[in-house]
């Protein structure tokens, strides 16, 4: 049985997104729901949007499908736990920024923001990484409005199913040099990463930290992830 992410041990997930920019959660889909999802490429009755060949688009190597409306209900589920975690994280961002801290307690309210914007299309995901594929460094925004933060849920088993193909994150800092971080992430947890920038602490202040993430090579097998991002797309 999948664990509930509002079970997670917030308070230290927050304290990380807040001083280093990114957090890793303990496992909380269990083999059999990280199967079904991963099953979930292949099946003719899972409703998907559009799919993408990224070495097509010189976007890497390998391929993923969104999700269309309506979302598959534990895509759903936990797109909404998740964002409920969330969405006070990404206004301390905004109070930090000098932003206008106003993203809304729940799900439905941004994605109604979203649509009135016209950006109507689901961006939750799957990605299937297979030999020799990968992913540029990128970040996911999609239209004017971009939700701060995203979740990868790794749904293969490192060793078993796949080998390689690290979550990387890098971190542009003002006047040094960029920041590289290799994420290991185990089936059935989640890494929690900006989708465009973080505050970051300097000696005046918080300013802007750029963010852009990607996937190494995969030396064998096949990893498949799921993407949650909490904006829709124009």
């Amino acid at each position: 049985m999948r664990i509930d992410p509002g079970r997670l041990h917030w308070d230290d997930l927050r304290c990380r997104l807040n001083t280093e920019g990114y957090a890793v959660t303990e496992p909380f889909l269990d083999e059999a729901t990280c199967t079904a999802l991963r099953e979930r490429y292949d099946d003719p009755d899972t409703p998907f949007r559009s799919t993408v060949d990224m070495a097509r688009y010189n976007f890497g190597r390998g391929q993923y499908r969104y999700f269309d409306y309506p979302l598959p209900e534990v895509v759903a589920g936990l797109r909404e736990a998740f964002y409920a975690e969330l969405a006070p994280v990404a206004n301390e961002w905004e109070r930090r920024l000098g932003g206008d801290a106003d993203w809304p307690e729940h799900l439905a309210e941004l994605t109604a923001r979203c649509h009135a914007a016209d950006q109507p299309r689901p961006t939750p995901l799957l990605l299937r990484y297979r030999d020799g594929d990968y992913n540029c460094l990128h970040q996911d925004l999609y239209g004017p409005i971009h939700f701060p933060l995203q979740v990868v849920v790794m749904l293969s088993r490192r060793g078993e199913d796949f080998d390689g193909g690290d979550l990387v994150v890098v971190e542009q800092r003002p006047r040094m040099q960029s920041r590289p971080r290799v994420i290991d992430l185990s089936q059935g947890a989640a890494a929690i990463i900006p989708v465009r920038e973080r505050p970051r602490q300097g000696s005046r202040g918080y300013h802007r930290a750029q963010w852009r993430h990607g996937v190494s090579d995969i030396t064998a097998g096949e990893r498949v992830t799921l993407g949650l991002i909490f904006h829709d797309a124009a």
